[in-house]
């Protein structure tokens, strides 16, 4: 089988050249004997009864007739080669049938008695030596042998084979020569590894997947898990996971009926796909998985076993109840934000629809929230709007709804109330809880808030219907005095309807250059004359609408457009003031009130050294009026700035003051030139004894600070001589002149024609 022919015969361009790896490979053991004839041991009829389909080869002279053609026909259909080959150093074949071409590609008569090429030389070279040890001590052992190894086709393919011999032996025992059958097995050999590398793939797979693979019995005991679902369930191996676990439903689901579910739906269906449920992990913290599963038969159609995969979807929770809160809830107080509001706003009004019950839909503003905001900081805002919200939330029960709309507005759906005045007590004690002091480290505060109600069905049937009145509503408690509820009325909406339409004229009265500032004398108590004058805005919307401040101040502030007009107002009175000097009339300070948010901008003090420039007014004839709340709410921040004026030359007045809670450690260190005696002081000072008290005590503790004193609203003769004796140093008033356009000013004050 396995070696190049010697014969002189035998062609030496095809003869193979394996001789000297041959002559060190080992003999077949025994005596060869080179007459077929003389092969009475083992026969090859013995050989074929081991094997259906091992036929071994024979020499056709040993047999004849009829017996002889048979064995012929078998041999020629046979599926493979049978051989018998000499046992001498190149294991010279002697008969070889003719399924030799298809194993091999050769004819049998090449490669009988190696006539071209031995069979050895078609042997692959790394499987020679292994294949001549193994035939070899078969052999020696008396033993029939079997292998498989590979040899080179005629076409250069290689090919697997599968060899089955044994040894022809004489009466005396004697190896006489060797008998057997070589069967082409590529296919199997091919099916056989792609098996084994699917197996081995698999296996990876199974020890390698990031998900969880499982196989359990039926009643939940782990029969496989793989490393992946060991180390999403916290144990070492898969083995301890198998080993521990033992109670799925009650050791592995934080909530067993989950896990009732799953059996529901596997043998309901055979399959569960997607089935998401918290469980513990081995040191009890607790994850969300992701489970796949499907039920596995025998072949008479009984489920044996369940397999499926695990996935930790943890992260991918987290992230979607951070999405869902992020959509649906407020960041910074954790109420129902917008969007979450509105959906529940229609279930209520669907359930109140269907109990004949009211739905309160009410709308919270915080009063002055902005100033406080403005003037303490962002941050300190924030945590009033969550401790206002906590407020609200501790207000109503667990079934009502709190929600945020943004900046300082809520809105709560109070649901089931069958009448006003239900809702009415609620409102009345959530305005007790709301102005309860709130205690930070700068202090005391006490918040209010402005509440409007909207019923369902009574102000409306749909959202947002509801919600507008209730907004209609706030607004009227606002302007009602702030600290109350008001519910909505059908007179309100009109009174909204016109306050809307005020605002957009707001908005273009600059262009339209409808403002036009009045002024009123300030006088000096013992000199009587004029020594400051007021600048006072008013505006003028048409011929005959003409909107007081107390009317449209309070909206320019809303709508942000209180800086722009407080600029035009610096700039008019600064600009009026420098053209009355001009035109030779005495000199004296022009008084210009600035409101909170316009002396918060942080170039407010560049503003008006702008005007003063651009105007070229003298600074000492301009005074700055603040109210005393708004100084106070940020002193440390406001004395550096009113210092920045002072450094410029400004003169500082405090209006309305007393009206506010000025600390006095606060107040000495201001550079404020003079205090303004609020004008609901002076009212009543010759009547009632605590505003003349008030008065007295302020105009002391001016003049203890060295500053001048102003009292506002001075209207008769009985004010102006208690305010005389009591030594105040300024007085302004309707006793002495009401506000007048610039040309009256000028003609009433100093005869001017202007």
């Amino acid at each position: 089988m396995k070696s190049s022919a010697t014969k002189k015969d035998a062609a030496p361009e095809i003869v193979s050249n394996d001789s000297l790896v041959q002559s060190r490979l080992p003999a077949r053991t025994g005596t060869a004997s080179r007459d077929p004839a003389a092969a009475p041991g083992k026969t090859l009829a013995e050989l074929l009864a081991t094997d259906a389909n091992d036929a071994p080869a024979f020499d056709t002279t040993v047999i004849s007739g009829e017996t002889a053609r048979m064995f012929k026909t078998l041999l020629g259909n046979l599926d493979g080669m049978v051989y018998r080959c000499r046992d001498d150093e190149n294991w010279t074949m002697e008969f070889v049938s003719e399924g030799c071409r298809r194993l091999t590609g050769y004819d049998a008569s090449d490669l009988l008695l190696n006539n071209r090429l031995s069979y050895e030389s078609l042997t692959h070279p790394d499987d020679r030596r292994r294949i001549r040890e193994e035939i070899t001590n078969g052999l020696q052992l008396l033993q029939r042998f079997d292998t498989e190894y590979r040899i080179m086709h005629a076409s250069g393919e290689v090919r697997w084979v599968w060899e089955r011999g044994a040894g022809v032996y004489s009466e005396a025992g004697d190896l006489i020569a060797i008998e057997g059958i070589i069967q082409d097995i590529t296919e199997r050999k091919s099916s056989s590894q792609a098996l084994r590398e699917a197996e081995r793939r698999y296996y990876s797979l199974f020890e390698n997947a990031i998900e969880g693979i499982f196989r359990t019995t039926l009643d939940g005991q782990y029969l496989d898990a793989n490393p992946a679902l060991a180390r999403i369930y916290g144990f070492e191996s898969a083995q301890e996971l198998i080993a521990k676990l033992k109670d799925i439903r009650h050791q592995l689901y934080v909530d067993p009926s989950r896990r009732d579910e799953f059996m529901r739906l596997i043998k309901a269906r055979g399959v569960v796909a997607n089935f998401e449920a918290q469980i513990y992990r081995k040191n009890g913290e607790v994850i969300w998985i992701s489970e796949n599963a499907r039920a596995v038969h025998n072949p008479d159609g009984h489920v044996i076993c369940y397999e499926g995969t695990v996935e930790d979807i943890t992260e991918r929770k987290l992230y979607q109840a951070r999405i869902e809160q992020q959509a649906n809830y407020d960041t910074l107080t954790g109420l129902a934000n917008r969007s979450l509001l509105h959906d529940r706003l229609q279930q209520a009004i669907l359930s109140a629809a269907n109990y004949g019950t009211r739905l309160a839909v009410v709308f919270v503003d915080l009063d002055r929230f902005k100033f406080i905001n403005d003037s303490l900081g962002h941050h300190v805002g924030d945590e009033l709007l969550r401790a206002m919200a906590e407020r609200l939330k501790q207000s109503v029960r667990e079934s009502d709804t709190v929600a945020r709309l943004g900046g300082d507005e809520f809105v709560l759906l109070i649901n089931g109330q069958r009448d006003p005045d239900a809702v009415a007590v609620v409102l009345e004690r959530m305005l007790s809880d709301i102005s309860q002091p709130w205690t930070i480290p700068q202090g005391d505060f006490n918040v209010t808030c402005s509440i409007g109600v909207a019923l369902y069905p009574d102000d409306g049937d749909t959202a947002e219907t509801l919600l507008k009145h209730a907004d209609t509503a706030m607004y009227r408690a606002k302007e009602k005095g702030r600290n109350n509820f008001q519910f909505f009325t059908a007179e309100l909406n009109a009174l909204i309807t016109q306050r809307l339409e005020l605002e957009n004229k707001l908005r273009r009265a600059l262009e339209r250059q409808q403002f036009e500032l009045h002024y009123q004398p300030r006088i000096d108590m013992q000199s009587r004359k004029i020594v400051a004058a007021e600048a006072l805005i008013r505006w003028q919307v048409s011929e005959h609408e003409i909107v007081p401040p107390s009317r449209f101040i309070p909206i320019a502030e809303e709508i942000g457009l209180i800086a722009p007009i407080g600029k035009w107002v610096l700039r008019t009175a600064c600009e009026q003031n420098k053209a009355w000097q001009d035109a030779g009339i005495p000199p004296f300070v022009m008084s210009v009130n600035v409101s909170a948010r316009q002396f918060r901008q942080e170039n407010f003090v560049q503003i008006v050294a702008d005007v003063l420039r651009e105007t070229a007014l003298d600074a000492c004839y301009l005074e700055i009026e603040l109210t005393e709340s708004a100084v106070m709410h940020d002193a440390e921040q406001f004395i550096a700035m009113l210092g920045e004026l002072n450094d410029l030359g400004v003169q500082i007045a405090l209006d309305d003051f007393g009206t506010g809670y000025s600390s006095l450690s606060y107040l000495k260190r201001l550079p404020v030139d003079r205090l303004k005696v609020d004008r609901s002081f002076v009212q009543d000072i010759a009547t009632d004894a605590d505003d003349a008290t008030i008065v007295r005590t302020i105009v002391a503790l001016g003049h203890n600070l060295g500053l001048k004193v102003v009292a506002e609203g001075v209207e008769n003769e009985q004010q102006l001589e208690f305010l005389r004796d009591n030594q105040c140093d300024e007085l302004q008033g309707y006793y002495f002149a009401k506000p007048m356009s610039a040309s009256d000013f000028a003609h009433a004050v100093f005869g001017s024609t202007e």
